[in-house]
């Protein structure tokens, strides 16, 4: 990404207000924007309230294509979305999260979850036959228990709180954050 992090977060803004009218954005170079990397770009209010949050798994795109097709899709296509101008532009909280390889969290129950997962350093994705769900590590700020983060996963997957199956998968990831704060209040 060069010597500037935050330069990623300030291009997905500028991806939105581009896709609203404004001026054409060139995405930032380097050695590292070009390989292929899953992100997550999450949208703020100043308040605090999520305007919408979407994201890969698995990389399948250069970085800064999957942080412009998040970008977009966060803003305009998350249900939670309302619709923008480009004078809300500035008010979002821009977040870009680069995740790590999804890594297979041994376990056999929810018990054994519980006791290995890492609060606010691990990112969760469920999978259990077609149904999956995900939540970035920042999502521990939420639900600080292990036992109450996997209850609110399985019921974003579409599945009862306290559902366990032996077929159940349960992948770990990190994130490097980079971050673009509101540019008016």
């Amino acid at each position: 990404m060069g010597a500037d992090p935050a330069a990623l977060a300030r291009f997905a803004r500028e991806c939105v207000r581009a896709a609203l009218g404004g001026p054409l954005v060139e995405p930032p170079l380097g050695p590292l924007t070009m390989g292929e990397v899953a992100t997550f770009v999450s949208l703020h209010w100043p308040d605090g309230r999520l305007h919408g949050c979407i994201g890969s798994l698995e990389p399948r795109r250069p970085l800064v294509e999957d942080v412009a097709a998040n970008a977009l899709a966060a803003a305009f296509e998350d249900p939670r979305a309302a619709t923008l101008s480009i004078d809300d532009v500035d008010r979002l909280d821009v977040e870009v999260s680069i995740l790590s390889t999804l890594e297979l969290v041994a376990c056999a129950d929810e018990a054994e979850a519980c006791a290995v997962l890492r609060p606010f350093t691990d990112g969760v994705v469920l999978r259990w036959h077609d149904r999956r769900a995900t939540f970035l590590p920042q999502v521990w700020a939420h639900l600080s228990e292990p036992r109450a983060f996997l209850a609110e996963l399985k019921q974003k997957a579409g599945l009862p709180a306290d559902f366990w199956d032996s077929d159940l998968r349960l992948y770990r990831y990190a994130v490097e954050i980079v971050h673009d704060p509101p540019r008016l209040a």
